[in-house]
């Protein structure tokens, strides 16, 4: 006698037996070891072309995030074929009451997890998606890239350089989902220029919560396209997007411009920044030890072709550095591009990329960034940042073109990006709580939180406050495209 061999439209696997469905009667899933499988409370798996798995490895994988600061655990997790496995499984999820939340897993090697910093990509209780199942290039052309969005900002770009075209904006560290990025905004050293990584999307396809498919544009669905983009996975689960692609430089030429003074430091960001000698711009701030002024770092960035650099003169004019502390260095575009790889490398090797990080990352004000950056950096110490960074550096906020991606009312706003890599036996509680307090006092003074951090405890009234004249928009958005509230709850924003 012939069995049937199963297809990938496999059934739920489980560790011990198949799961034939999920019982609304104990909120769990049965299998075929489950003698209440004919309970009349029992909704059958939905026929997927890829996998479902309650798979407890798999579960334990898409758990935690990179900020190691919590756990939440899916019921199951999602491999899928393409956008209909996932309206599949959002129409499935919402018969059920379940979450849906899309999991970047990015990374390097079997370093694969969402690069969400406090749990934002978690679907406790609900059903994990593999962004990774989502991983081919479509096409690339002269000006654009079509991608499936689980396809990492590395992958992409690897391929794009060997046509000679390069994203415009890209993150410092490159092994990040697409989708992840896009849907939170996504800064790097050339937001200046470029906006965020959701300014160069220019079309996406979509599955909303509600479980259609749709695409969107600027000219075609272009409310869809402008609150799913840096919304915070809270309209749709974006599936595929076409990007912008610019031609790529040969050559970096980087400068490293050092200060002893905060006044110095931010007025040669703005000079900068205002006259955009520089295509890419980066600031830091260096704390110091037993209690010693912090010192500030300025790193500019001049693209080039062929063997002549670009004469330093007229690029240092009217900026104040310490003057026997600038470098320059020059290297291909491909190495600066990537140069988050050797830190990560280096952070892995000292045990860090693994313990809890408690990122926090703000949009300051400009005219009130010396105020709470006077009042900030004193609270800091070497311990806190460990072995990461803290990133201080201006843009014009009128590169923004998505309502989502708040910043502050002003036409310049500081990113204050404190990317800790606290020793790995630092308990995080303390620095969670400084950065609520952080987070408190900045918006008193017109900040707005960049979603990626690990602040605690935000409640109702603290989202209303961010998005401020566009939380009507957001909720307009998730009531017509998400009206049951099922997908990317970690946020928190819809509790």
């Amino acid at each position: 006698m012939n069995h049937p061999h199963p297809t990938r439209r496999t059934l739920l696997t489980a560790a011990a037996a198949t799961v034939i469905g999920y019982n609304t009667t104990t909120r769990s899933w049965a299998t075929t070891n489950d003698p209440a499988t004919n309970s009349r409370h029992l909704i059958p798996i939905p026929t997927l072309q890829g996998t479902l798995t309650t798979n407890p490895t798999t579960r334990a994988s898409h758990a935690h995030d990179f900020g190691r600061l919590t756990t939440t655990t899916p019921y199951a997790v999602l491999n899928p074929t393409g956008p209909q496995d996932i309206a599949t499984i959002i129409n499935f999820a919402r018969r059920l009451h379940l979450k849906v939340a899309m999991n970047g897993q990015s990374g390097t090697g079997t370093d694969l997890e969402s690069h969400s910093n406090y749990g934002q990509a978690g679907a406790p209780g609900g059903i994990s998606i593999n962004a990774r199942a989502l991983n081919r290039i479509h096409t690339i052309t002269p000006t654009n890239a079509t991608v499936d969005t689980g396809v990492t900002w590395a992958q992409l770009t690897q391929a794009t350089l060997t046509h000679g075209l390069t994203p415009p904006c890209l993150t410092d560290y490159l092994h990040l989902s697409i989708g992840g990025t896009i849907s939170i905004g996504g800064i790097g050293s050339t937001v200046h220029k470029h906006g965020l990584q959701a300014d160069t999307v220019e079309a996406i396809e979509i599955v909303t919560g509600n479980g259609r498919i749709l695409t969107a544009t600027p000219t075609h669905n272009p409310d869809l396209f402008h609150t799913a983009l840096a919304g915070a996975g809270q309209i749709g689960i974006i599936t595929r997007a076409t990007l912008k692609l610019v031609p790529a430089p040969e050559n970096a030429r980087v400068f490293t411009l050092y200060y002893d003074n905060l006044t110095t430091f931010l007025t040669d960001q703005q000079t900068i920044l205002n006259d955009g000698r520089f295509p890419s711009q980066v600031g830091e701030i260096l704390i110091q030890p037993n209690g010693q002024p912090p010192r500030y770092k300025i790193e500019a960035v001049a693209h080039y072709n062929g063997p002549t650099p670009p004469n330093p003169t007229p690029l240092l004019t009217d900026l104040n550095p310490n003057p026997t502390q600038t470098t320059i260095t020059d290297t291909t575009y491909h190495d600066y591009t990537y140069r988050a790889d050797t830190f990560a490398d280096t952070i892995k090797n000292l045990g860090y990329w693994n313990a809890p990080k408690p990122w926090l990352s703000l949009f300051l004000p400009a005219t009130q960034t010396p105020t709470f950056l006077t009042e900030a950096l004193p609270q800091l110490t070497p311990d806190d940042i460990g072995q990461g960074l803290l990133l201080c550096y201006p843009f014009h906020t009128n590169k923004l073109t998505h309502p989502l991606a708040i910043t502050p009312n002003e036409p310049t706003t500081y990113l204050f990006d404190l990317l800790a890599f606290p020793h790995p036996d630092t308990n995080p509680t303390p620095a969670l709580t400084r950065n609520r307090n952080l987070y408190n006092r900045a918006t008193q003074l017109g900040a707005k939180r960049y979603l990626v951090g690990a602040i605690p405890n935000m409640t109702p009234t603290d989202w209303q406050t961010h998005y401020g004249p566009h939380w009507t928009t957001l909720t307009t958005a998730k009531n017509q495209h998400d009206p049951t509230h099922t997908l990317t709850p970690g946020q928190n924003i819809f509790p």
